[in-house]
């Protein structure tokens, strides 16, 4: 049984890395950070922006989800949590945005909207808090 779900992960983080590899496109635009756009009274209240870049589906994936419940709540008003399911029409997008390989990943925005830290796989939140310490979030 383990190792048919084992084998089920890795089926499907496969798919995603196809995927998502086909989206990319090797332009000096691409290579911008990626930023997101938010409304001024956002970028003043927001120090971090949180993405996490996943599926509902994937099991690593389900056990982030406390975790940024968690994040969501310690820190409402200094870090916005943003959840994007890119296995979903909606969420696919995301996965080329942000150009990710695997999921779950994990990408950290200023309060301009540029990426500083990425993470691909299970993040612990004692080290996700580290990072956003990093843009002075307490």
């Amino acid at each position: 049984m383990r190792t048919l779900i084992n084998l089920s992960l890795v089926l499907s983080l496969l798919g995603v890395i196809i995927t998502t590899a086909g989206c990319t496109h090797n332009t000096a635009q691409d290579k911008k950070q990626p930023t997101v756009k938010a409304q001024k009274s956002e970028k003043a209240n927001y120090k971090v922006t949180f993405i996490e870049l996943g599926s509902e589906h994937c099991i690593p994936c389900q056990k982030m989800q406390p975790i940024m419940k968690s994040i969501k709540e310690k820190y409402a008003g200094r870090v916005k949590v943003v959840f994007h399911d890119v296995w979903t029409p909606e969420g696919k997008p995301y996965a080329a945005k942000y150009k990710i390989k695997l999921i779950p990943t994990q990408v950290f925005l200023d309060k301009n909207g540029k990426e500083f830290s990425r993470h691909v796989g299970y993040f612990p939140e004692q080290e996700l808090v580290k990072v956003l310490e990093q843009k002075g979030v307490k």
